[in-house]
């Protein structure tokens, strides 16, 4: 540990307190002393801190005096304050090497101890001249003023902690968000290279057995893949780069979207989708994240849903309003849910075998965003409605 790097920031930590130099000036006016001072004391060096000189005793913030030579020395090994009135008349200190080197009269010094219970140095103020210093109301002032300079320490030491854990957390949640990033880009290749073969095998005349094995490989494909752009998406968005639309207005919705139902079907075939499109006209829109919207949003009722009943999907584009709801009969959701339901990570009570990361709903939600529309739920008894609406 560098002391001399300690002892400079605790002189600048004095320095930027603002009530210290007002305080200064209450000490000379009430006690009529010429020069106080804040001091780190340590086994090693006696530093001020903080100065108001109108005597000239020529010492300035930073500046030293030799420890040994200084009463206050003495009061970091023993703790207490010490005051005195007129030295020539004193039983103690008449004769001490302090006074006799300085000058000095009347002396007064307060122990200042953080609030860890660690000695940092003294409030202390001297005058060549007699001071009728030693009385309750004067040491109380002093020890009062004392506790507020640990105080404003304390607080300057906890801001310093805080600020340091906030840089440490946002440098480990940047890495953690590029980790997250470069993972999921990689693992792209090769889920990829398993869908096809999944699907390359579904064409083929093979076995039913050989069928039914190339069926679970595509439908857990088609689910690893929906979790790695929903990882993507949440890097991209807290990497500043926020979910990105590539805007067209020629995109084949209907055919899209319907593609993601029925790859929903093969992945719950013991569900009922029933759908509803009217796309009277087309719109500008990123066809690939309105199916991304849709898988999040349906694979969500699928998972939450009432077993055996069915779940609706209606899409439609009508005036100046496109609208896609996804609906399934089950349990309402809770009002504390509901408050933080489109927040990441954020799954709510679900059940030990409903798994997932609690990406889909947020993801969905900032797709909605990015297409200038909103994402709203509405929940009773008996259905729970997620509708996306936007002006076309």
């Amino acid at each position: 540990m560098n002391t001399n790097l300690n002892i400079e920031a605790d002189v600048a930590a004095i320095g930027s307190i603002d009530v210290v130099s007002a305080l200064l000036e209450v000490v000379c006016r009430t006690t009529g002393m010429g020069f106080a001072a804040i001091a780190r004391v340590t086994e090693e060096r006696w530093v001020a801190c903080a100065v108001r000189d109108e005597i000239q005793f020529g010492l300035l913030p930073g500046g030293e005096l030799k420890v040994e030579t200084t009463l206050c020395h003495e009061i970091r090994q023993h703790k207490m304050p010490i005051v005195i009135n007129n030295v020539a008349k004193d039983e103690v200190y008449a004769n001490h090497h302090t006074p006799k080197l300085y000058g000095l009269q009347s002396y007064i010094s307060i122990p200042i101890t953080t609030k860890s219970g660690v000695f940092f140095g003294t409030l202390c103020a001297i005058d060549p001249n007699p001071a009728d210093i030693n009385k309750a109301e004067i040491i109380n002032m002093f020890v009062l003023f004392a506790d507020l300079i640990a105080f404003h320490l304390h607080a300057i030491n906890e801001l310093e902690l805080k600020e340091a854990q906030l840089v440490e957390a946002k440098k480990t949640a940047e890495l953690r968000d590029k980790f997250i990033a470069i993972l999921g880009h990689d693992l792209r290749n090769p889920v990829g290279a398993i869908l096809n073969v999944s699907e390359l095998l579904l064409r083929m005349p093979v076995e039913d057995r050989v069928k039914r094995m190339a069926t679970i490989v595509q439908t857990s494909t088609q689910r690893m893949r929906s979790l790695i752009e929903n990882i993507l998406d949440f890097a991209r968005g807290h990497l500043g780069e926020g979910i990105k639309l590539n805007l067209s207005n020629d995109e084949q919705l209907e055919a899209t979207l319907l593609h993601i139902v029925e790859e929903l079907r093969l992945v719950s075939p013991d569900y009922i989708i029933e759908t509803k499109f009217t796309l009277e006209q087309n719109f500008n829109c990123d066809g690939k994240r309105m199916a991304q919207l849709l898988s999040n949003l349906l694979g969500n009722a699928l998972t939450h849903g009432k077993s055996g009943a069915p779940v609706q999907v209606v899409v439609s584009a009508i005036g100046d309003e496109f609208l896609l709801s996804v609906t399934n009969e089950g349990n309402r959701i809770d009002e504390r849910v509901m408050e933080r339901l489109f927040q990441p990570f954020y799954k709510g009570d679900i059940e030990p075998t409903q798994r997932g990361l609690g990406l889909g709903l947020y993801i969905a939600a900032e797709i909605a965003k990015a297409h200038k529309g909103k994402l709203e739920v509405h929940s009773t008894d008996e259905f729970t409605c997620f509708t996306f609406k936007m002006v076309i």
